[in-house]
Formats: structure tokens, C-alpha cells, sequence
């Protein structure tokens, strides 16, 4: 690997795209650590020595929420947006007309899910410090004076900032993916766990005291890490016959190839979609729990309680199930979106032993069902995992997130891929072999 690197450094244009890639990375750093006027700083530490409940936005954020800068949103907004169209695209026949139309129908897509950011990242710029400060439970808030009844102006001014933020987070991303190397807006979540390690690590070795179950801690995520590539790089190869045809004076086709039907072909999307839904009720619980109506209060905190990721096994159980669902729902809305054998009865092609057309489609759904099957519990155990693992070792501070474990192992790999297929044409040896 690293003669790889050395030899995609020795390139130019991939130097110029790594180091432009770095650099756009450097630029996310330094945004991440801008906060929102305003923020006090000690009441904010205090919440998140106390609740890891605002740990996923953290995450997305790359720490960003940890200061509460403008960037505090991350890219999340605009994660959610993508879900929304991906799961619309199949309903509404307009939307499903332009993902047909090619390049420019993407580009449209895009554009709408643009749009569609801005609003999302405007709400939860404004319930997001609402939160903050009613799991504070009374103490010194986050932002003083917050709400458009309180400080209208200055409310206005956050919400603004903050969604420039996350837009100019989103920018950022894109200019990667064009001029840089890999998937922009993975390569920002990326860069912000990363940049985060060395500081939840550092946090669990000044707690101390259970280096036993640190150790298990670290064996435990470098098997996780070992399976997820493991499970991530799996598939089923379905062979494909192209039958001969004659165009003018050339023969065209009669070869063999395969269909690559891969084992987690959601990726991480199922964990980020289960994990939005599950926060949700836990969010607007939230917005309650100061209450002067008692009952309304007390069944805030309930709701609350219950989908509090720390303690509920109740959240456990239907982050499970729901990683397991999604998981099954978006790998089906993938594969319809691909219309592959349709398209390989066009060309021409067809799976020895099975009528091209439908029955081909059949095939290959049930095919799809089974080995989705394998990659949908694994991917449900590994929600889990984070659960599992402070029971076994007992380390409350250190918390391995299986979304940030799935995004950076990933990532690393599309990266790398993207290194190998610019390094084979230009005959070096890449890192996959």
C-alpha cells in the first residue's frame, strides 16, 4: 500500500488531486472549530460529558457540534435529503422519468436535493440548540435568549449561519468529488472522525482504570473492522451469456461476464436512515420536558428515556430490526432503479438455464433476497454492537460506533479503489492485487 501511495504521488495530476483533497479537508478542520455567536462553551462541555445522546450529530458533524460552530449540522441535512429522493424516486413517476433520462436527469436530482437541504438544515438548525438546552434539564443554557418569541434577530442569525454552514460543507464536498479523490461528502464525515479519534482515545486513557477492557475494546473493533471489509467486499457473481450479433461486417458479442450481486449493497445507508428515525421521537420529546402540564412532562421523559441510546435496551431491539428492514428496503429500491434484465435482454444477454424477461428478473430477486438475508443481520448486529461492547468490557467513556466504523472503513476502500483504477491505467501496481 504504501508503494501505491508513493507511486500515485510520483503522478502528477493524482498528486494535484490528493493534495487538493487534503487541503479542502483542512478547510472543513478549521470551519469545524468557528462557533455560532453567542455559545457558552462551559454549559455545552458539561452536556456532552453527561449525554451521548447528541453523539450522532457529532459524528456527522466531525466534531463541529462539540464546539457548536456553524458547520454543527455537518452534512447531515443533506444525507437526509438524498434518503428522501432515493425513497421517492420509486413513487413518483416524474422522479423516477429522471433518473431514466441519463446524466442530465442525475444532475436534476441533484438540484432537487439541493433544494430540498436548505429546508431540512434550516429546521434542525433551529430545534437543534432548543434540544441542547432543555437536556440541560435547568441549567445555564447553550444559547441565552434563544427563540424567535425571545431574540427574533439573533435566533434568525444562527439559524442563517448555520445553514450556510452546512451548504458550504456540502460545496466543499462536491468540489472532491470533481477535482479531488473519492466521494466528497463521505470524504468530509471521514475527515471528521478521523479527526476526532486521537481525542475520544485520548478521553478513555485519562479516565483509566479498565485497560483489561480497553484492550478487549480494541481487539473487538479491529475484528469489527476485519468483518465489515470482509462482508463489504462480498458478493455473488450471477454468469451472463452474450449471444453473437452481426452489425454491418462485425461480430458482435458472444462472450461470457457475470452480474456482481453484492452481500451489503446498502452500504451504510440503513444505519444512518434507522438512526434518524429513532432519534426523532427522543427529539420532540425533548421540546417537553420543561413543561408546566405535568402529565405532558412526565410522558416527555418517558419517551425520551426510552429512546436514549445509552441505557435503553428498548432502542437496541428496534435499531436492530429497523437496520434490518431498511436494509432489505433500499437494496430493493437499488436493484429496480437498474432494471438489469431489462436491459440484458436489450443487449442481448441472458443467465445459462433462465428465459430472458421476467423470469430472469424473478431469478435474480430471489438470489438478491437470500444473500441481502446474510449482509441485512450482520449489518444489525454491528448497530448493536456499540450496546454489546460496554456490557462486555464495561468502558462507558470510549463508545465505538458502528456508523463511524462502517463510513470509515468505506470510505477507505472506495478511495482506494478509485487510487487503483488510476494507477492500472497507467500500469503501477495498485493496492488491491
Amino acid at each position: 500500500m504504501l508503494n501505491a501511495l508513493l507511486s500515485a504521488f510520483q503522478i502528477p495530476d493524482l498528486r494535484q488531486k490528493l493534495l487538493f483533497t487534503g487541503f479542502i479537508l483542512v478547510i472543513f478542520r478549521f470551519i469545524a472549530h468557528i462557533p455560532v455567536p453567542g455559545v457558552n462553551t462551559e454549559a455545552l462541555g458539561r452536556l456532552f460529558e453527561t449525554n451521548q445522546l447528541v453523539g450522532m450529530l457529532d459524528l456527522f458533524s466531525g466534531g463541529a457540534m462539540a464546539t457548536f460552530s456553524v458547520a454543527a449540522m455537518g452534512v447531515y441535512p443533506y444525507i437526509t435529503a438524498s434518503i428522501i429522493m432515493q425513497l421517492l424516486i420509486p413513487i413518483v413517476p416524474r422522479l423516477t422519468e429522471l433518473a431514466k433520462e441519463g446524466e442530465s436527469g442525475r444532475n436534476k436530482l441533484n438540484q432537487w436535493t439541493h433544494w430540498l437541504t436548505v429546508p431540512l438544515a434550516a429546521l434542525q438548525s433551529y430545534g437543534t440548540p432548543q434540544l441542547l438546552n432543555f437536556s440541560l434539564q435547568g441549567g445555564e443554557p447553550i444559547i441565552r435568549d434563544f427563540g424567535f418569541n425571545v431574540n427574533p434577530l439573533g435566533t434568525l442569525s444562527i439559524v442563517v449561519s448555520m445553514t450556510a454552514g452546512t451548504m458550504l460543507l456540502i460545496w466543499l464536498g462536491e468540489l472532491i468529488t470533481q477535482y479531488g479523490i473519492g466521494n466528497g461528502v463521505s470524504m468530509i464525515i471521514f475527515g471528521g472522525i478521523v479527526a476526532r479519534l486521537p481525542f475520544i482515545v485520548g478521553q478513555s486513557l485519562v479516565a483509566g482504570g479498565n485497560v483489561g477492557g480497553l484492550v478487549i475494546f480494541g481487539v473487538l473493533g479491529l475484528a469489527t473492522i476485519a468483518a465489515i471489509v470482509y462482508v463489504y467486499e462480498g458478493q455473488r457473481r450471477i454468469p451472463v451469456q452474450v449471444a453473437k450479433r452481426i452489425r454491418g461486417n462485425r461480430m458482435m458479442g458472444g462472450q461470457s461476464t457475470h452480474i456482481p450481486l453484492k452481500v451489503n449493497s446498502a452500504g451504510m445507508i440503513p444505519l444512518i436512515f434507522a438512526s434518524s428515525i429513532l432519534i426523532f421521537p427522543g427529539t420532540v420529546a425533548g421540546y417537553f420536558l420543561g413543561s408546566p402540564v405535568a402529565a405532558v412532562a412526565t410522558v416527555a421523559r418517558w419517551i425520551y428515556d426510552v429512546f436514549n441510546l445509552q441505557t435503553s435496551i428498548v432502542y437496541w431491539l428496534l435499531y436492530f430490526w429497523l437496520v434490518v428492514g431498511f436494509t432489505f428496503f433500499y437494496t430493493v429500491v437499488l436493484f429496480q432503479q437498474q432494471n438489469i434484465a431489462e436491459n440484458l435482454q436489450k443487449q442481448g444477454g441472458f443467465i445459462p438455464g433462465i428465459r430472458p424477461g421476467r423470469p430472469t428478473q424473478e431469478y435474480l430477486y430471489r438470489v438478491l433476497n437470500r444473500i441481502t438475508l446474510a449482509g441485512a443481520v450482520f449489518l444489525g448486529a454491528v448497530a448493536v454492537l456499540p450496546f454489546v461492547a460496554r456490557h462486555a468490557t464495561n468502558v462507558q467513556v470510549l463508545t465505538l460506533s458502528s456508523t463511524a466504523l462502517l463510513i470509515v472503513v468505506g470510505v477507505a476502500l472506495d478511495t482506494m479503489r478509485q487510487l487503483e483504477a488510476q494507477l492500472l491505467m497507467r500500469h503501477y501496481r495498485g493496492f488491491i492485487h
